[in-house]
C-alpha cells in the first residue's frame, strides 16, 4: 500500500467549514421556508443566521477558488476533454458502483494529489462548484436584499422564480449530501475516506495490485 497525501490542511480545512456553514444553511433554510410547520427558533432569527451562515459560505468558496486557481490544482475538478476516453471510464467506474464492489473487485481508480477523483466524481463536482454553487449565492444574495435588487429579480423572471430557484438548488444540495456520506463508506474500511478528511492520508493500492 502506498500512503499518499491527498488533501493538504487548507483543503480539509476549507472541507469541514463548509459542512458547518451547509448543516447550518439546511437548518435555517427549512426553518424559513415551513415557518408554519417547524418550531426551531424564531423566523427573525433563523433569517438572521441563515444570512450569516450564507455570506460564510461565500467567503470560503472565493477561498477555495484562490487556493485552486493559485495552486495549480484547479483541474483535478476538470472532466476528461476526450469524450470517448471520459465516456468509457466513466462507465467503467459506474460498472463498479454498481456491481463490482459488491464481488470484492478493486476500484478502478487510484487517486493522487494531481488525479484526486474518479470521472463520476470530477463531472459531480464540476457541476457543483462551477455551476450549482454560484446559482445558490446569486440566488440568495437577491434574496438577501429584495429592495436593493428588485429591479434586477423582475428581470430575471420575479421573486417567485428566484426563491422557488434557489429552494430546488438546495434540494440538489441536500440530496448530494446523501450521496456523498455514502461513497465516503465505500474504501476499504467505512471510515477510511473519512478519516483522510482529518488527517490528509489515504493508503492506496500499489499499481498493478
Amino acid at each position: 500500500m502506498n500512503r499518499i497525501y491527498l488533501h493538504p490542511l487548507p483543503v480539509r480545512m476549507w472541507h469541514w467549514l463548509n459542512v458547518l456553514c451547509f448543516f447550518i444553511l439546511i437548518i435555517t433554510g427549512a426553518q424559513i421556508r415551513y415557518r408554519g410547520i417547524l418550531k426551531l427558533m424564531s423566523f427573525q432569527t433563523a433569517v438572521d443566521i441563515h444570512n450569516i451562515a450564507g455570506f460564510s459560505l461565500i467567503g470560503l468558496f472565493l477561498l477555495w477558488g484562490a487556493y485552486y486557481a493559485g495552486s495549480g490544482k484547479l483541474k483535478v475538478y476538470i472532466p476528461d476533454l476526450n469524450v470517448k476516453r471520459f465516456v468509457k471510464s466513466s462507465w467503467k467506474q459506474a460498472v463498479y458502483y454498481g456491481y463490482g464492489i459488491f464481488r470484492g473487485e478493486p476500484n478502478p481508480h487510484h487517486a493522487t494529489p494531481d488525479h484526486k477523483f474518479n470521472p463520476m466524481q470530477q463531472l459531480a463536482y464540476f457541476s457543483i462548484m462551477f455551476f450549482l454553487m454560484p446559482l445558490l449565492i446569486a440566488t440568495g444574495i437577491l434574496l438577501w436584499d429584495l429592495d436593493r435588487f428588485a429591479a434586477f429579480i423582475d428581470a430575471v423572471g420575479g421573486i417567485k422564480a428566484v426563491s422557488t430557484t434557489h429552494l430546488l438548488v438546495g434540494i440538489c444540495f441536500v440530496a448530494f449530501l446523501f450521496v456523498h456520506v455514502y461513497l465516503t463508506t465505500l474504501g476499504r474500511t467505512p471510515l477510511e475516506h473519512i478519516t483522510a478528511m482529518f488527517t490528509g492520508y489515504e493508503e492506496e493500492p500499489e499499481q498493478g495490485h
